[in-house]
C-alpha cells in the first residue's frame, strides 16, 4: 500500500480557525482512494524530527506570542528545513507558520521574532491593533497548468511583503497587505497563505494537487488520483462563489 508520511508541526499550539481540518481533508483524501496518511505531530519538548523523511510537513496558525515561543524552538531546525524544502518534501504553511519562514515578523510594539529565512519575505504589524485584513477572500492560482478559485478566510493584522512569487491574485479580499492584489507564497512544494477555513476543506482541487505531488516526487510516478464524489464540496463552493460575486 501506498503511503504519505506527514509531520504536523505544534498542533497543540498553531491551531487557528479550525487549521487541523487541513490534515482530517489530507487523510480522508488519501484513505478514501486506498492509500495510508501516516500523521507524526511534533511540538515543543519532543525529540528532534529529520525533515527530509516526511513526504509534506504542515503548521497552522498562530497569534503573536504563540509564534515567539514557537520562533525560538524552530530555529534549531532552521538547516534542516531549508534543506528539506530544497530536496523537494512539500510545506503547507498556514498563516503564522507562513511569516515564521520568512526573514522576520515585526509586532506592534516594534519587537523583531527572527524567522528562519528560508523564504526573503518579510511581515511587519501595523500600528493599530484593531486594524486587521479579516473576512472572507478568494483567489485565483493556476495548478498543474490549470486556473481555479481558491476559497478562505484571512485575520491577520501583519503585511507581509517582498513576496517573489506569490499563491494567486486577490479576486475578493485583502491579501498579502491591506488591498494587495496577491495573496501567500507559491513554490511547485511549497504553499504558505493567510487562508484558514480550513483551507483544504472548501478547495478538494487543491487538496489534491498537494496529495498528487506528494506521491508523484515519493514513488516516483505520474500517478492518475481517483475521482471522488466531491458533489457537496463543490455545490457549497459554487454558492459562495455566487454569494463573493466571484
Amino acid at each position: 500500500m501506498k503511503e504519505l508520511k506527514i509531520l504536523y508541526l505544534y498542533p497543540d499550539i498553531l491551531e487557528l480557525y479550525g487549521d487541523f481540518g487541513n490534515i482530517q481533508v489530507l487523510r480522508y483524501r488519501l484513505e478514501k482512494r486506498g492509500f495510508k496518511a501516516i500523521i507524526e505531530p511534533y511540538s515543543i519538548g519532543n525529540p528532534p524530527p529529520n525533515f527530509k523523511d516526511y513526504d509534506l510537513v504542515f503548521a497552522g496558525g498562530g497569534a503573536d506570542q504563540e509564534q515567539g515561543i514557537l520562533a525560538e524552538d524552530l530555529i534549531q531546525y532552521k538547516q534542516s528545513i531549508k534543506e528539506a524544502v530544497n530536496d523537494g518534501v512539500f510545506f503547507l504553511l498556514i498563516c503564522g507558520a507562513y511569516q515564521l519562514f520568512g526573514k522576520y515578523y515585526k509586532g506592534v510594539e516594534g519587537n523583531i521574532i527572527p524567522g528562519l529565512e528560508v523564504f526573503d519575505y518579510y511581515t511587519e504589524a501595523i500600528d493599530d491593533r484593531k486594524k486587521r485584513c479579516i473576512g472572507n477572500i478568494v483567489i485565483e492560482t493556476e495548478l498543474n497548468g490549470k486556473k481555479t478559485k481558491v476559497i478562505g478566510f484571512e485575520n491577520h493584522g501583519g503585511q507581509t511583503f517582498n513576496i517573489s512569487s506569490p499563491f494567486g491574485s486577490v479576486l475578493m479580499g485583502n491579501g498579502n497587505k491591506f488591498g494587495d492584489n496577491h495573496e501567500g507564497f507559491f513554490l511547485p512544494n511549497v504553499i504558505a497563505t493567510y487562508l484558514h477555513g480550513p483551507l483544504l476543506a472548501k478547495n478538494p482541487e487543491l487538496t489534491d494537487y498537494i496529495i498528487k505531488y506528494c506521491l508523484d516526487r515519493k514513488y516516483n510516478e505520474d500517478i492518475i488520483l481517483e475521482p471522488l464524489d466531491d458533489a457537496f464540496e463543490n455545490k457549497c463552493r459554487e454558492q459562495l462563489l455566487l454569494l463573493y460575486n466571484c
